[in-house]
């Protein structure tokens, strides 16, 4: 690894000595000092930041949204539709029943332009939402921060393959191969990321459910409709333990058979005492 930097630090200080060595021929009266070797490589190798102007903010938009509608076949079509419009992706489309309800869950990735489009598409005839959370991540600084590593790790890399070349032993050239590897590795994790968040700052993401109520619960059921459903609650649970009782007549009947052949065997042994 020493033996690397050294090469590379030698390579940096020959491309500013000869800048500074034509400055120093034109007249100037005393070479300026070198500043590569004030400046760390590392420093050199990062590139200046963009200036505040041409930084375009990068936002991760995302919804939840749940409420309960009259039709929930209906909602599920119109829903379908408004995603088809604003040029969106359906990733999830679940479907189930609880208890008292019946209800659908989406999951749509909508293009961000389309965003509030689609977000107000699905509240019209919505009355009350059970949820309905909005939200807004800037990940403008992380982006930037990225690019400009990015840029800096294909630098690095550059300069290390025109240290390969000129590498005079077997040693050296494994030496920078596997700082090449480790800078490769480092460049396709940063790409990966980078094109993550670009796809979550491109399409936003709108999580949807919506339900019906199937029957009348709590404060809502008369005295008289509660009775009922009790009664008819017992009757159920008597049937099923009358049904479980039929499951499992075979140990009944093995039983029987074991009472029957200890009493027999208990007779003739008091015959014969």
């Amino acid at each position: 690894m020493k033996t690397i930097s050294t090469l590379l630090l030698l390579f940096v200080l020959g491309c500013s000595n000869g800048n500074s060595n034509k400055n120093y021929e034109a007249g100037s009266a005393m070479p300026e000092m070198d500043m590569a070797e004030e400046i760390p490589i590392s420093q050199q190798l990062m590139p200046p930041p963009p200036p505040l102007e041409e930084i375009k903010q990068k936002i991760i938009k995302t919804a939840r949204l749940a409420f309960e509608t009259k039709d929930v076949e209906a909602t599920h079509k119109k829903i379908l539709q408004l995603a088809s419009q604003n040029k969106g992706l359906v990733q999830n489309d679940n479907s189930g029943k609880d208890y008292n309800r019946i209800y659908k869950s989406l999951t749509v990735r909508i293009p961000t332009e389309n965003f509030q489009k689609f977000i107000d598409g699905i509240s019209e005839g919505v009355d009350y939402f059970d949820k309905r959370d909005i939200s807004r991540q800037d990940v403008s600084e992380e982006f930037v921060d990225l690019e400009a590593r990015l840029k800096a790790k294909r630098t690095l890399e550059d300069r290390y393959l025109e240290l390969l070349k000129k590498a005079n032993n077997v040693k050296e050239m494994l030496e920078i191969e596997r700082e090449l590897s480790t800078i490769r590795e480092e460049i396709e994790a940063k790409q990966g990321r980078l094109q993550y968040l670009q796809s979550q700052v491109s399409m936003s993401t709108v999580n949807i459910e919506f339900y019906k109520t199937t029957a009348e619960t709590g404060i809502t059921q008369s005295y008289g409709q509660k009775m009922k459903n009790a009664l008819q609650g017992g009757w159920n649970g008597i049937s099923v333990f009358f049904l479980g009782i039929l499951y499992l007549w075979p140990l009944f009947l093995v039983a029987i058979v074991v009472v029957v052949i200890l009493r027999i065997f208990l007779k003739k042994r008091k015959k014969t005492h």
